[in-house]
């Protein structure tokens, strides 16, 4: 069976999801994680690209991607494959490690821009990992949430805050507020309890 070739529309913002192998785990622990953010910056250097939210869950991964000079077929390639021989080298394994070809989805307005994000970093919240999104580590929330935090060379905040008023702490401080405005939604539903 053909598969249906990938649009790819350079000005614009994917949500990409991908999954492990029968929903099986990604991220064991602390050394995956990392190794999937270094997988990647070393994919940035060679085919840049920006990110505006993310979070890598157990099982499965979030990026609201956007590249201009390559296909994001190319990039997530690249990436899966790289973290695909990295888990089963380290794992002794072989095989598929991911599902399937990972969702994407283009973001056509700043309103689908907001709400992938926000649901993005709702993520661990709905998982019931943390109480915040502030409390997970393994997502971009933290650039918008904290001030002094070194930013990774292609995340892009301008995309998320831009439609704020004020300076640029001033629009991340509104951007949380939107999260933490559907967070509380979310710990005060008794599916959460």
């Amino acid at each position: 069976m053909v598969r249906k070739p990938r649009i790819w529309l350079p000005n614009y913002f994917y949500h990409i999801v991908s999954r492990g192998n029968r929903k099986d785990i990604l991220f064991q622990d602390e050394r995956d994680y990392r190794t999937f953010l270094y997988i990647l910056q070393q994919v940035f250097e060679t085919h840049p690209f920006e990110i505006a939210s993310y979070c890598l869950m157990n099982n499965h991964y979030h990026l609201q991607l956007r590249s201009k000079e390559f296909p994001i077929s190319k990039i997530m390639g690249l990436v899966n494959k790289r973290y695909a021989t990295y888990f089963n080298s380290r794992y002794e394994l072989t095989g598929h490690v991911f599902e399937k070809r990972y969702f994407d989805e283009p973001l056509n307005t700043p309103t689908n821009m907001l709400e992938v994000s926000r649901y993005i970093h709702l993520n661990p919240v709905k998982a019931n990992l943390v109480l915040k999104s502030s409390d997970y580590p393994w997502s971009s929330y933290r650039y918008y949430a904290e001030k002094d935090t070194m930013i990774k060379p292609y995340i892009n905040l301008l995309p998320l805050v831009e439609g704020y008023p004020g300076t640029l702490q001033e629009k991340k401080k509104q951007y949380c507020d939107y999260v933490s405005a559907r967070q509380e939604l979310i710990l005060a539903s008794p599916s959460s309890t």
